[in-house]
C-alpha cells in the first residue's frame, strides 16, 4: 500500500472510524449467536446436524480470508471494507431464512466468508493507523468487537424473550448495521498500492513469520474456545451449580475479555507486546490451574476469569505483529486469521472428545498446557516492538483529489 503521509487528525480520526467497525462487525456476531436455537427449529435440524452447519462459518472464513488482500489491492482499502463489511452485514440475514440443512449450511458457509474478509480488510487497516500513530491501539480495537457482540448479544436475547420472529430481527440489525457500517468507513484511511506494487496471488500459503504468529494465536483462541463454550458446562457437570450461575459464568467470562481489551493498550505501550503475552500467560496458566483443582462454583469462575484476563490481548497482539512481518501485511494477517479461526473451530470439539474419552478436568488441563504456551513463545511477537515507531509521523495534508 502507498505510504501516503496523513495529518495526525485524520488518522486519529480514523482510529475512531475503525474501532466503530470492528464494534459493527462483532454487533453482527453477538445478533447471530443468540438466535441459534431459532433457527436450529426452524431449519428442522438436530443438535448433530447443527454441529456439522456451525463448522461452515470457519470453512469459508479460512477458503476466502487470502482474497481479502487482493481485493484491497484493486479497489483501494476504504471501497474494499466498505464492501467487505456491507456483505457481512447482509449476510447476517440469510441462516435465519435457510429451511434445511443444506441451505443453511450454504448460508453459513457465506457467513463465515463474508466475515472472515471483512476481518481481515479491518485488521490490515487498524495495523496500519497503530504504525501511524506510534502506539498500540489494537488491543482497544478487538475490545469494540467484544462490545459490540456484547451489544449484538443483549439485543438479541431481549428479541428471544419476546418472542420475534429471528428473520424479522437480523433485517432489522442487518439493516441498523449495514448503515453504521457505512457511516464508519467514510472516515477510514483510504490506502491505494504504489504503481509498482503487484497484486497479492489470490490464493497462497500464509508466509513463514505468520505461522509462527500464528501457532502463538491458536494458544489463546483454544482457550478462548473452550471457556466460551464449555465453562457452563463445566460448571454444571463437575460442580454441580445451578444452570443460572453456570450462565454467569460464560458472561464474566466475556465481560473480563472485553474490559481487558479496552484497557490493555496502555499496558503494552507501557511493557511492549512479548512482556505483556508472557504476563498474560501466566494469568491464563493460572486461571486454568484454578479451574482444573476447583472443589467449589468460586474457585472456577475466578479461574475462568483469570483465563479471560490472560487471553484477552493475545489475538490483537498477533494481528498487529503479522502486519508488520513482511511486505504483505494482508496476506500474513490472512494467514494468521485463518489459523486462529481453525483455532476456533477445532477447540470446542476436542474439549467434547477429550472429555467423553477422560473428563472435563483433563480437558482443561490440556487448555492450561497451551496457556503456558503463551509465555514461551511470546518472542516471536518480538518483530512488533522492534518495528513500531516511537513518534509521529509528520504532518502533510494529502490533496482531497486522493483521499
Amino acid at each position: 500500500m502507498s505510504a501516503v503521509i496523513y495529518e495526525q487528525r485524520e488518522v486519529r480520526r480514523a482510529r475512531y472510524a475503525v474501532a466503530a467497525v470492528f464494534a459493527v462487525h462483532g454487533g453482527v456476531t453477538g445478533s447471530f449467536a443468540t438466535r441459534v436455537p431459532w433457527i436450529q427449529d426452524h431449519a428442522g435440524v438436530s443438535a448433530g446436524q447443527l454441529g456439522l452447519a456451525l463448522a461452515f462459518p470457519a470453512i469459508g472464513a479460512s477458503l476466502a480470508m487470502p482474497l481479502a488482500g487482493r481485493i484491497s489491492h484493486r479497489f483501494g482499502a476504504r471501497t474494499a471494507l466498505r464492501g467487505l463489511l456491507s456483505l457481512w452485514t447482509l449476510a447476517l440475514v440469510l441462516p435465519a431464512l435457510s429451511p434445511n440443512l443444506w441451505t443453511l449450511c450454504l448460508a453459513l458457509l457465506v457467513y463465515g466468508a463474508s466475515a472472515g474478509m471483512a476481518d481481515v480488510a479491518m485488521n490490515a487497516l487498524g495495523v496500519d493507523v497503530e504504525n501511524r500513530l506510534g502506539k498500540s491501539i489494537m488491543s482497544g480495537l478487538h475490545g469494540m468487537w467484544s462490545a459490540g457482540a456484547l451489544v449484538g448479544s443483549a439485543a438479541g436475547t431481549l428479541a428471544a424473550h419476546l418472542g420475534s420472529d429471528a428473520r424479522l430481527h437480523h433485517a432489522l440489525a442487518a439493516a441498523a448495521l449495514t448503515t453504521l457500517g457505512l457511516i464508519a468507513c467514510r472516515w477510514v484511511l483510504d490506502l491505494r498500492p504504489t504503481e509498482d506494487e503487484e497484486p497479492p496471488p489470490r490464493f497462497a500459503l500464509p508466509p513463514k513469520s505468520a505461522l509462527l504468529i500464528g501457532a502463538v494465536g491458536f494458544c489463546a483462541v483454544f482457550a478462548e474456545g473452550a471457556a466460551l463454550d464449555w465453562s457452563a458446562v463445566y460448571l454444571r457437570d463437575q460442580l454441580e451449580t445451578s444452570a443460572g450461575l453456570a450462565a454467569a459464568c460464560t458472561t464474566g467470562f466475556m465481560l473480563t475479555m472485553a474490559v481487558a481489551r479496552l484497557a490493555g493498550d496502555a499496558v503494552v505501550n507501557r511493557f511492549g507486546s512479548v512482556r505483556t503475552v508472557r504476563a498474560s500467560g501466566v494469568l491464563a496458566a493460572l486461571g486454568g490451574v484454578l479451574i482444573v483443582v476447583a472443589n467449589a462454583p468460586a474457585v472456577a469462575m475466578a479461574g475462568f476469569a483469570l483465563m479471560g484476563l490472560g487471553i484477552a490481548v493475545v489475538v490483537p497482539l498477533c494481528f498487529a505483529a503479522a502486519g508488520r512481518s513482511g511486505p504483505n501485511p494482508s496476506l500474513a494477517i490472512a494467514g494468521v486469521a485463518t489459523i486462529t479461526y481453525t483455532s476456533g473451530l477445532v477447540a470446542p470439539s476436542a474439549i467434547g472428545g477429550l472429555a467423553q474419552l477422560t473428563s472435563l478436568v483433563v480437558s482443561f488441563g490440556l487448555v492450561t498446557v497451551l496457556a503456558c504456551g503463551l509465555v514461551v513463545f511470546a518472542g516471536v511477537l518480538r518483530t512488533s516492538d522492534r518495528e513500531r515507531p516511537r513518534v509521529s509521523l509528520p504532518s502533510v495534508r494529502l490533496p482531497d483529489a486522493k483521499r
